[in-house]
């Protein structure tokens, strides 16, 4: 332990490797096992941990005295340093509690409570687990003895964790913890002195921790390390000796953590479906398929389903089960059986009885914004009944979903009196009298009110549809044969829920087209542990442009994300990123044409279309950054000026034109030359700039002015070498310009330069850069290898050559890479053969190695992939709200947002027994406050009674249910509550890629032959939202 802790102090990761496995040769007790046997270390790769002392402490891991003249980074670089400490140590104890006080006991005992077999099986890899950390516990206690001088601990997480053994040995504790509780499950229902120990144990311990809260601890460790590193990190400035090690070790960390949750995900997923495999007949076709491995969990949840009458009323609730197959949708029963009391000591799982199980081709869902959904016409149809439909409410009538009947009902009520109402509006228009309450103005305020009514009920109704998950689902034909089908209406548990059930249903019925079977090819390996719906969906295709010119050439895309408002709830689930999709291309030499899709829908629509002056080369969007906080870039973007909204499209002729968004009708804005009318290859923009990358190797700065625009008049201009600027980043206020084999980065306000060499080749360009948290992907002109460099040392980290992953593909050649995207720890990579890969990349701001053997996809182009964009939109927290409209909680109308548990009817019961609110004695008024200024007798069957307003109780009454605007016909919302402000966002992302044609890539070499549409066309994946 003494060679450890000097080995710690030396700070390379390579010393301590070599040290730790001097010391396993000399140590007994870190020997490898060769014997086989039934005993916990049957399989043979791990080091058997055999009479480690486990009361042998470390040296004591305390900082000493703070030294005077510490900057307040340091400051809080000490209390992390303390925390990550005490953590550590708080977890090992946890370890050795589980094996002093569970583990030896159980062993040693006669008679045995558990067999030596389950036991060993139960507490497997623990040992292994306390012995890596008591190792790194021993080396973090040299670090923290020498903090004050060498400030370092990045580069010991990394020594520590980036081993295969630490992987090997928490994937099989992972992997063995359902089985683990559920030997301790049965062991306490069938053994109740079993179920005594563990509860004396647990009344002994000073913090009365359970057996299952300790044996959890292990799951969550890696979690909790990579909150206390980000922390660290955040606090460790640029050019610190600690930071790209704090990187790297974040990354590993990140990396193991995702591998472990996979795996534990995985685990579970199989535990749900042989529970589920215990409620169905062995010789059904669902119980055959799935134990033969043919079906994958995508999603599963505990649901409430509600049952309502005729009239509205709910006859029962109930709660199921419910599993999202790729192909299939199964509903279950849940049979909780056991001892109630034990579930505080160890989960119970509970037994399921099959209900029922649909395709998914044959399940439809009925949501607010659905229109197309003619099931949903025609029901919502019959619910309506006959009669006159009113020019106010039939605007709206297809756009109401099937929530509640009750609600459903009290709508079509205030509607047929709105009707009644405008009747009676027109018999007062005869009246030959004039009368203060009874005249045209009382009258149409009446119906400006119930118009108001109207649109609150619509309102509850979509509040309520957030939580109501509605399925159609077939069922037997009728004597005639004429197909049948029914509703069942679910209860999520939330609207996060909600939306996660539509969208995931969504994808997985698209991903059963014949196009997605299989849409991706990975290698063997990964099969076993990535489901292939969490691999992005081919949901279209389509053609770039609408003209059809032959040699129209792809220029480049860009997507611009708004806030639709009209879209329904349940329709920004399904439908593709909110915003619009700008592609520029033209001909070579010749004029340019711009085409707009809006993705407001399931698939693209095309909304416009007009021609340049020449060629497109590029397009930048320009989204003002929202500020985040105290920030000295904030402060310089104010000083600036906001960025308007706006799309940049750089031309052939060297000019730069600025378009407004599609909202305000597309205008340009302003239009710019570049110096020496050079052909601009690339644009990006920083809070200050927009930065022009041109043909002639110059990066072009304009400046930012206060109406939100540039200064087209006086740009920067700087050299950067001698061929075309390709690329150009902006990373923490600095411009990376590639030029040839050089990367040259810039800073704007002093125009300094510093210059690396990103490949030896003078005769190879850099094509491509793409930034994710602390390290640049760059693509070259020649070869398929690509390179990972630091953004502040500047420093080659990884190169990864993507040929091998082609070659999965019979019958390809070295492909030249052509395009480079990075989204939601993906890193996609297109090529000139058409065929695009994507390569497992760190989500986190670590540095973004890939991680993983990456995979193929089976769709792509007949000839170079021209570009690759992300188009990504966000649901606003506002969205998931389900107490708008009136000022009454509509969980206690219908809809419950967060329904209680062990309440299986729901907050839905009272509600939906109540009376009609239409019989709460609403005061019916508009703008009206008074008649009493109107002209006429006042028209009262007893004296006294007029009034100059309404009484105080009725004023009361109105306000709770109306709020006035400044202009009446706006409906006010109420204000969202201080819990939804700080919700977190939901990310919608679609990847489109541009090229000629669309091919398919399979095995076969006849399948796998190009198409012969060679016009330029766009692929877009969809991947599930991120919620």
């Amino acid at each position: 332990m003494t060679q450890l802790m000097k080995a710690a102090r030396s700070g390379t990761k390579d010393g301590l490797e070599k040290t730790r496995i001097a010391v396993m040769r000399k140590v007994t007790f870190l020997q490898r096992k060769e014997t086989t046997g039934d005993s916990e270390e049957e399989e043979s790769g791990f080091f058997e941990v055999i009479g480690l002392d486990l009361d042998l402490k470390p040296p004591p891991s305390e900082l000493g005295p703070m030294p005077e003249g510490l900057s307040a980074q340091q400051v809080l670089r000490r209390h992390i340093l303390a925390s990550i400490v005490q953590s550590e140590r708080s977890y090992v104890e946890s370890l050795q509690r589980v094996l002093q006080d569970y583990r030896n006991p159980l062993m040693d005992m006669e008679p045995k409570l558990l067999s030596t077999r389950k036991c060993q099986m139960v507490f497997s890899r623990v040992k292994e687990i306390l012995h890596c950390h008591s190792v790194f516990q021993i080396a973090l206690s040299s670090r923290v003895a020498e903090w004050d001088v060498s400030e370092k601990v990045g580069d010991l997480f990394v020594a520590s964790f980036s081993k295969s053994i630490v992987l090997d040995v928490y994937s099989e504790y992972v992997n063995n913890f359902t089985n683990a509780m559920t030997v301790i499950k049965k062991a306490c229902l069938t053994k109740p002195a079993f179920l005594d120990f563990l509860r004396k144990k647990q009344a002994a311990s000073p913090d009365r921790v359970t057996l299952y809260g300790l044996m959890v601890k292990p799951i969550q460790r890696f979690p909790q390390f990579i909150l206390l590193l980000q922390d660290m990190l955040k606090n460790t400035p640029c050019g610190h000796p600690d930071r790209l090690s704090l990187q790297l070790a974040l990354t590993e960390l990140e990396t193991l953590a995702e591998k472990l949750n996979e795996q534990k995900r995985v685990a579970d997923q199989m535990a749900e479906i042989q529970q589920l495999c215990k409620s169905i007949s062995d010789r059904s076709s669902l119980y055959k398929s799935l134990s033969s491995g043919q079906h994958q969990l995508l999603l599963c949840e505990t649901l409430t389903e509600m049952v309502y009458g005729d009239k509205g009323q709910l006859l029962k609730s109930k709660e199921r089960r419910l599993f999202l197959m790729n192909d299939v949708l199964v509903c279950a029963n849940i049979n909780f059986k056991g001892q109630p009391d034990i579930g505080n000591l160890v989960p119970l799982g509970p037994r399921y009885v099959l209900k029922w199980n649909t395709p998914l081709a044959q399940i439809y869902v009925a949501e607010l914004g659905q229109e197309g959904n003619a099931f949903e016409k025609d029901l919502a149809a019959g619910q309506q009944g006959v009669g006159r439909k009113h020019s106010f409410s039939s605007q709206l009538q297809n756009k109401v979903s099937l929530g509640s009947p009750r609600l459903f009902q009290e709508l079509q009520d205030v509607k047929r009196d709105l009707e009644v109402v405008e009747q009676i509006t027109q018999l007062i228009s005869t009246l030959h009298g004039t009368y203060q309450n009874l005249n045209m103005t009382v009258a149409q305020d009446w119906c400006l009110g119930l118009q108001r009514l109207v649109r609150l009920k619509e309102e509850e109704i979509q509040s309520a549809n957030k939580c109501h998950l509605q399925l159609q689902l077939p069922r037997k034909a009728d004597k005639s044969g004429r197909p049948m089908s029914f509703m069942v209406v679910f209860i999520t548990p939330n609207p996060l829920s909600k939306i996660s059930w539509v969208n995931r249903l969504h994808l997985a019925k698209i991903a059963l087209r014949e196009e997605n079977q299989p849409g991706w090819l990975c290698p063997e390996e990964e099969k076993k542990v990535k489901a292939p719906f969490w691999s992005p969906t081919l949901v279209c295709r389509l053609p770039a442009f609408s003209t059809k010119a032959a040699d129209l050439q792809l220029g480049g895309a860009v997507h611009t994300p708004v806030q639709n408002s009209l879209l329904g709830f349940s329709s920004v689930s399904t439908s593709l990123p909110q915003g619009y999709l700008w592609v520029g291309g033209g001909q070579v030499g010749g004029a340019g044409h711009i085409q707009i899709f809006s993705l407001n829908h399931t698939s693209p629509r095309m909304l416009k279309a007009f021609p340049l002056p020449s060629c497109v080369l590029c397009v930048e969007n320009v989204c003002p950054r929202a500020p985040e906080g105290n920030d000295e870039r904030d402060e310089e973007e104010s000083a600036a000026g906001s960025a308007r909204p706006a799309v940049c499209v750089g031309l052939q002729d060297g000019s730069i034109m600025v378009y407004g968004n599609v909202d305000t009708g597309t205008p340009c804005l302003m239009a710019v030359g570049s110096p020496g009318v050079q052909p601009v290859k690339c644009l990006r923009h920083s809070p200050s700039f927009l930065c022009a990358g041109l043909q002639d190797g110059s990066v072009a700065l304009y400046p930012a002015t206060q109406g939100g625009l540039w200064d087209p008049g006086s740009p920067l201009v700087v050299k950067v070498g001698d061929g075309p600027v390709q690329a150009l980043l902006v990373i923490d206020g600095c411009v990376w310009a590639s030029c040839r084999n050089r990367v040259t980065v810039l800073e704007p306000g002093t125009l300094k330069t510093e210059t690396f060499e990103a490949v030896q080749d003078e005769g190879i360009s850099i094509t491509h850069m793409v930034r994710s948290g602390g390290g640049v992907w760059m693509a070259f002109s020649g070869g398929s290898s690509i390179r990972l460099f630091h953004t502040e040392t500047l420093e080659l980290l990884q190169e990864i050559n993507i040929a091998t992953r082609t070659m999965l593909l019979p019958g390809q050649k070295n492909p030249r890479i052509t395009a480079l995207l990075i989204c939601q720890g993906l890193l996609w990579v297109g090529t000139d053969l058409g065929i695009l890969v994507t390569l497992p990349v760190p989500k986190l701001e670590g540095i973004p190695k890939i991680t993983g053997k990456g995979m193929v996809s089976l769709n792509g182009h007949c000839g170079p992939v021209q570009f690759l964009t992300l188009a990504c939109s966000s649901i606003a927290p506002d969205e998931l709200r389900t107490d708008q409209g009136s000022g009454e909680d509509i969980s206690q109308s219908d809809g419950p947002a967060e329904p209680k548990e062990d309440t299986p009817d729901g907050p839905d019961l009272p509600s939906d027994n109540a009376p009609p609110s239409r019989l709460k004695g609403i005061l019916l008024q508009y703008r009206l406050r008074g008649t009493s200024h109107l002209p006429g007798l006042h028209l009262s069957a007893r004296e006294g009674s007029r009034t100059d307003s309404c009484t105080p109780a009725t004023s009361e009454e109105d306000g709770s249910i109306y709020e006035m605007a400044d202009e009446p016909d706006v409906w006010c919302r109420s204000r969202p509550c201080s819990k939804d402000a700080n919700r977190k966002e939901i990310t919608s992302v679609v990847i489109v890629s541009g090229g000629a044609g669309h091919r398919t890539f399979h095995p076969s070499p006849c399948a796998s032959q190009p198409g012969g549409d060679t016009d330029s066309t766009l692929l877009m994946w969809q991947l599930p939202l991120v919620l």
